[in-house]
């Protein structure tokens, strides 16, 4: 199972509380997904007042808030703050946008604002992109985890880079790393278990889906055989075919 910042976490999932169609779907998904963090805004937070909050609470996983909406480190800085406050804990999911279309990090103010958060206490999980000296400047920062999206917040496309994905695997070994964004689908989340991710963050994929709660089961299981199949070491792929049936006893007609 994972570990951030020390702390083991039961699930390779991390599951989003937002755009359940009710409460009670929430908490139906959460329970069949098995996920280990909620990740939630304040802004949803503070939108759902004190219901909301007994109700993540009831979850009985670790919470990860998040600065989602912030275009500034000013910003991402002083939604953090307020999310220690309220939330009474120093996990925060640090999001500083860049690109609306795209909701694509401001990298340069992400490194920013990563080291102004780590110098104040802050366990620092930033949503970046896939760029190794990125990862490196956010590593040096003070952050112990790594959250490259896998594409767009929402968009459902999976694993747009593939390649750029294990080259940050194989780079950064040690390093929890988490695919966050983008994923739509099960096979996309095996799919970054199979690369040697150590977890992976859904949201819309489960929350919109016509049926959530079967969706976060899926998931779940996504998740499981994806990372089971890490461990059992895949064979290399090839171009060519090999015969899986030894010529050695064969049988041959004259």
């Amino acid at each position: 199972m994972p570990v951030f910042y020390g702390k083991s976490i039961s699930s390779p999932m991390m599951l989003g509380t937002a755009q359940y169609p009710s409460p009670a779907i929430l908490a139906a998904a959460f329970s069949a997904s098995g996920a280990g963090v909620a990740t939630v805004s304040l802004r949803r937070e503070s939108g759902g007042g004190q219901d909301f909050l007994r109700l993540i609470e009831k979850l009985d996983v670790a919470l990860l808030p998040n600065t989602a909406g912030c275009h500034t480190v000013k910003e991402a800085v002083t939604t953090a703050q307020m999310a220690r406050e309220l939330l009474r804990t120093n996990w925060i999911k640090l999001e500083v946008i860049g690109h609306d279309d795209l909701l694509a990090p401001d990298v340069f103010a992400l490194v920013e604002a990563a080291r102004e958060l780590s110098s104040q206490g802050f366990r620092v999980f930033p949503y970046c992109t896939e760029d190794l000296s990125v990862c490196d400047r956010l590593l040096r920062a003070g952050c112990e985890v790594l959250m490259p999206w896998g594409a767009p917040i929402g968009s459902g496309l999976g694993l747009n880079n593939p390649l750029g994905l294990r080259a940050l695997r194989a780079a950064f070994p040690d390093v929890p790393l988490v695919i966050d964004a983008g994923i739509g689908r099960p096979s996309h989340a095996a799919a970054a278990m199979e690369m040697g991710f150590d977890a992976v963050l859904l949201n819309t994929a489960v929350a919109k889906a016509g049926d959530p709660v079967t969706m976060a089961h899926a998931m779940a299981q996504a998740l499981d055989a994806g990372r089971a199949a890490f461990l059992a070491d895949p064979i290399d792929e090839r171009e060519m075919a090999t015969p899986s049936t030894p010529l050695i006893g064969k049988a041959f007609l004259q």
